[in-house]
């Protein structure tokens, strides 16, 4: 599978770094965004795997906005919020309104890169089965396809039959002749 593209989003600018330089060392592709309102812009721009976001925020769009849009731009994005103590009721009731999880900070990183790995797997079980159903959907319509050509032939054949057998009880006709005819059949 890809690499998951994570878009990061927080006002704190040592947040945001630390969290860059860490998720890219773990090979995600990593955009950022200082607040709510530059993250909406990416993300009516660019498509993300998962948006990984403070819930409080200033400048009018908060962690809340931020899910909101990415859930508008593409459901299946994945949105994980970032929270303090105080804020841990509000991220609950983010994630009724779509958010897959959420984090509370200080962030610990192993438990980050856990649930990351985590969405990368349901990604990739969601993808799977995806491939599954479009395989089963054309192997469906390639035996339809089939089973109509084969009754087809099975109808040819059968009138075929029918005419033979038609021609040699005909005793009209000498034995040689109702052969031939048959034959050519």
């Amino acid at each position: 599978m890809h690499s998951l593209t994570i878009l990061v989003v927080d006002d704190d600018p040592v947040t945001r770094n630390l969290l860059q330089k860490r998720l890219v060392k773990e090979n995600y592709e990593i955009d950022l965004a200082e607040n709510g309102v530059a993250a909406v812009r990416q993300l009516q721009k660019k498509r993300y795997d998962i948006v990984l976001t403070d819930l409080k925020m200033p400048g009018g769009v908060d962690g809340i906005g931020v899910l909101e849009t990415a859930k508008e731009a593409d459901i299946k994005t994945e949105v994980i919020l970032i929270t303090a103590h105080a804020s841990v009721g509000n991220a609950i009731e983010a994630m009724k309104k779509g958010a897959s999880d959420y984090l509370e900070k200080p962030i610990n990183f192993d438990e980050l890169l856990m649930r990351l790995q985590k969405v990368r797997n349901t990604k990739a079980l969601i993808k799977n089965a995806s491939d599954l159903r479009e395989a089963m959907n054309v192997t469906e319509q390639t035996s339809a396809e089939t089973i109509q050509h084969l009754e087809l032939l099975c109808a040819d054949f059968q009138a075929r039959l029918e005419r033979i057998q038609s021609i040699l009880n005909d005793t009209a006709l000498a034995p040689l002749e109702r052969v031939t005819r048959a034959l050519e059949i």
